[in-house]
């Protein structure tokens, strides 16, 4: 049986302001801000021959800092260059359909949105996306539904890019919680039922595991696609949801340990995020994976490469702790070795016992992992 306790996550108060965003109108704050969209390949979103006539193609371009490149988010949720709007052409939804720019007047179809690193069409309710998917000059845009693949992350002058806005907030106001979908046991309800009771959007799937060679599996034992977490997979999103995937947990055949070399960790990571087209990455480091300094530093130099091939990916990392936080090891090799988390949660749930307060307890485990935090990174309290 591989999840024998519910895991509570304790965010620290270094990420605890990303938990709350979700799909955004962009702010009043980004109004005055001009400059580059930057997407894949590190190309910058371009209107064709810096032409300002209606109808002229958004492409990707080799940034030059013309004014072609100089965009505007407007607190209206307009996207403005050359005195145009950022717009699908003829307010098209199908996958395809070109993106342009125009006079603006206020159509939906000049409506963007951000989520996370994704900027969202609410006319469509596409996402900006680069075809083929390629990089090269000249390459036009599109709307396409949203993959999260690399093709569809951008960012914008008001720092929409990266990782400080991580996805698994539901989609919607209010959501900042991903509970855990695990079908290894138990009789999970449908997902759908979960979603319509409760409003929560999105799951936590686990565990990938592997059978004992570096092959990423449901479990261990039930195969990466086609099967039953594929399915429920989909039904989640055709529902209007979304998953982060965990890797790991208490026990099994762990990916960290089967896999013999950083980048081989990387190579299946990067299978499960191909697999599923995913926006977030939960690892979840325990036993005698977070007790081993080798594997931690190659489930460090592993998410290193995730992160440097998958702009926009929110990573997680998961860990036990004590009641006066976590041991600092994982955290600090992290830190020196270059590599940056959007959220590192704790279990505060493996101490204690009878008579003690264990809301006093997890408040002073999380105090402690802030702690560890600032001190590995240099972040002040704010």
């Amino acid at each position: 049986m591989r999840l024998t306790k519910r895991r509570i996550v304790a965010v620290t108060a270094v990420t605890a302001t990303t938990l709350g965003l979700g799909i955004a109108g962009i702010t009043a704050a980004s109004a005055a801000t001009a400059g580059a969209i930057t997407g894949y390949g590190g190309k910058c979103v371009d209107i064709a021959a810096a032409n300002s006539a209606n109808g002229t193609q958004v492409q990707l371009y080799t940034c030059n800092g013309s004014t072609a490149q100089q965009w505007t988010i407007g607190t209206d949720n307009t996207i403005r260059a050359l005195g145009k709007c950022l717009d699908v052409a003829a307010a098209g939804t199908t996958n395809g359909t070109k993106v342009q720019i125009y006079d603006c007047n206020g159509t939906a179809a000049q409506q963007w949105q951000r989520n996370g690193t994704q900027l969202i069409n609410t006319g469509s309710g596409k996402c900006l996306d680069a075809t083929g998917p390629s990089s090269a000059d000249g390459t036009p845009l599109q709307i396409w539904t949203c993959t999260g693949a690399a093709n569809q992350q951008w960012n914008t002058p008001t720092g929409g890019g990266g990782s400080t806005t991580p996805p698994p907030t539901g989609g919607a106001a209010g959501m900042a919680a991903a509970p855990y979908a695990y079908l290894g046991w138990g009789n999970l309800p449908d997902p759908r039922t979960i979603m319509s009771a409760t409003g929560i959007k999105w799951f936590t799937m686990a565990f990938m595991l592997s059978s004992g060679t570096c092959n990423p599996e449901w479990d261990g034992s039930r195969p990466l696609t086609g099967g039953v977490d594929q399915s429920t997979i989909n039904n989640i999103r055709g529902a209007g949801g979304d998953i982060v995937v965990s890797s790991g947990g208490a026990s099994g055949n762990w990916l960290e340990q089967s896999c013999g070399s950083a980048s081989a960790l990387a190579g299946a990571y990067q299978k499960v995020i191909n697999a599923y087209g995913l926006k977030a990455l939960d690892v979840d480091i325990e036993g005698s994976v977070y007790n081993n300094a080798t594997l931690q530093q190659r489930t460090i130099d592993a998410l290193k490469t995730i992160r440097a091939n998958n702009p926009g990916i929110t990573l997680y990392v998961t860990f036990p702790s004590g009641p006066n936080g976590p041991d600092s090891s994982m955290i600090n090799r992290a830190a020196s070795s270059g590599l940056t988390v959007d959220g590192w949660t704790i279990m505060p749930f493996d101490f204690g016992g009878a008579g003690q307060n264990m809301g006093n307890l997890t408040v002073q485990a999380a105090t402690g992992l802030k702690n560890t935090v600032k001190n590995a990174y240099g972040y002040t309290d704010d």
